[in-house]
C-alpha cells in the first residue's frame, strides 16, 4: 500500500523518528533481499516534537550526514508520517467510478467522508476491494494529513539531496514489514495471530497482525526516552551527554543496578499489560508469537524479563534475519540496529510495490 505516491521509481526508505534520522536501502536479490546501504544519524532533543519536524533544517542536516555515510545509489526517498496530523477511514463508494471519478468526489467535499472538515490537507485513497454486505460497492482506504506535515517532511528530505517519491503512514509501512517478517519466519505459521510491540524514544506501541494485516493497534506512554532522562539526572549530564552514554557505554558500576535493572522491570510490566489489554479489549484470538522492536530490544535481560511477565514466544525483532548484506554493510552493527529499523524497512520495500 502506497499513499501519497507520485511515479515510482527506486527507493531509499527514510524513517525520521524523534531521536534519529534512519536510511535504509535495499535491493532484489532472487526471490529474496538484500540490505546495500543503511545508517542512523542522531538528532537532538528539540528536533522533532509530537511526530511534527520542529527544526527542518537539523533534520535535513542529519539527512546530509546520513547519505554521505551510507552513499545510497538511489536518489529517491519513502518517508512516513503519524500522529493527530494523519487520519485514515475506510470508506465505501459505488464500484461503477473511475479512479478519477472517485478522487474528484471526495475532494469535492472530503469532510463527508473524513467525519470532521480539515483545512488544507493531502488527500489519497487506494481499493480495498468489494463490500461483503454491498458487492455493488467497494472499500477504500481513504488518507489524510495536513498538508503541513507533509510539507516539513518533503522540504527536510530534499535539504538532504534526495527527492521525496512516497510519502507512506507510518502505520502501514509497519504492515509492510512485519508481513515480511511474518512470512520469512519458518515459526510462525501464515494463520497464526502475532503481536509487533515497539518500544520507541516516548511512546510504546502494540500493532498486532491477522491475516496479513495488522487488526489492532494500542498505544502507551512509554520509551527509552525515561531511561535517558533517569541517567541525565543521576548523573548529572545533558541530555545529550546521557544519550550517548547510554549508547556506548561507560557509565558508573552502579548503573545497571540502580538505573538498568529498574528500567528493564517497567519495560516488562508495560508490554505485559499491553497484552493484557489487548487480551481484556479484543477478540482476535491468542497471540502466538510477541516481537519486540526499537532501540531497547536489544537492552541485555529485557526478553528474559518479558517472558518472565507475559510467558509464550517472546523475541527480538528482526527485519533482515533472511535478508543478504553488502560486503560495505557493517553486519554487526545493522544486527544490532535492526529491531529499530522496521520502519525504515518497511518504507525501503515500497521500491517493489507495484503502484
Amino acid at each position: 500500500m502506497s499513499l501519497f505516491s507520485l511515479k515510482p521509481e527506486p527507493l531509499i526508505g527514510i524513517d525520521i523518528s524523534s531521536t534519529a534520522v534512519k536510511l535504509l536501502e535495499l535491493s532484489q536479490a532472487g526471490k529474496g533481499y538484500k540490505v546495500e546501504s543503511y545508517t542512523m544519524e542522531p538528532l537532538p532533543e528539540k528536533a522533532i516534537e509530537d511526530r511534527n519536524i520542529v527544526e527542518i533544517e537539523t533534520v535535513g542536516d542529519a539527512i546530509v550526514r546520513a547519505v554521505k555515510r551510507a552513499k545510497p545509489r538511489a536518489q529517491h526517498a519513502a518517508v512516513a508520517v503519524a500522529g493527530p496530523s494523519v487520519i485514515t477511514k475506510t470508506i465505501t463508494m459505488d464500484g461503477g467510478m473511475s479512479d478519477e471519478d472517485m478522487k474528484e468526489q471526495i475532494e469535492e467535499d472530503p469532510a463527508q467522508y473524513l467525519g470532521q472538515d480539515i483545512e488544507e490537507i493531502n488527500l489519497d485513497f487506494q481499493i480495498i476491494g468489494p463490500n461483503e454486505k454491498e458487492p455493488d460497492r467497494v472499500d477504500i482506504l481513504l488518507a489524510a494529513c495536513r498538508s503541513e506535515t507533509l510539507d516539513q517532511r518533503i522540504a527536510a528530505i530534499e535539504l538532504g539531496s534526495l527527492k521525496a517519491k512516497v510519502v507512506d503512514i507510518e502505520k502501514y509501512a509497519l504492515e509492510n514489514a512485519l508481513v515480511m517478517v511474518a512470512q520469512n519466519d519458518p515459526e510462525i505459521d501464515e494463520d497464526e495471530i502475532i503481536a509487533l510491540i515497539e518500544v520507541g524514544a516516548t511512546t510504546t506501541t502494540m500493532n498486532v497482525l491477522g491475516e496479513q494485516k495488522v487488526v489492532y493497534t494500542h498505544e502507551e506512554m512509554f520509551g527509552g526516552r525515561q531511561l535517558t532522562e533517569q541517567i541525565q539526572a543521576h548523573y548529572e549530564l545533558s541530555y545529550e551527554e546521557a544519550n550517548i552514554a547510554k549508547r556506548a557505554g561507560g557509565l558508573p558500576d552502579d548503573f545497571e543496578t540502580e538505573i538498568l535493572e529498574p528500567f528493564k522491570i517497567e519495560m516488562a510490566q508495560q508490554i505485559s499489560r499491553m497484552v493484557q489489554y489487548y487480551y481484556a479489549q479484543s477478540s482476535y484470538g491468542k497471540l502466538s508469537h510477541i516481537l519486540i522492536a526499537g532501540g531497547c530490544a536489544t537492552i541485555p535481560g529485557v526478553i528474559e524479563h518479558t517472558n518472565n511477565k507475559v510467558g509464550g514466544h517472546v523475541t527480538i525483532v528482526n527485519p533482515f534475519a533472511q535478508m543478504s548484506v553488502a560486503s560495505r554493510v557493517s553486519k554487526k552493527s545493522l544486527m544490532e540496529d535492526a529491531p529499530a529499523l522496521m520502519i525504515a524497512c518497511g518504507l525501503a520495500l515500497r521500491t517493489f510495490d507495484e503502484y
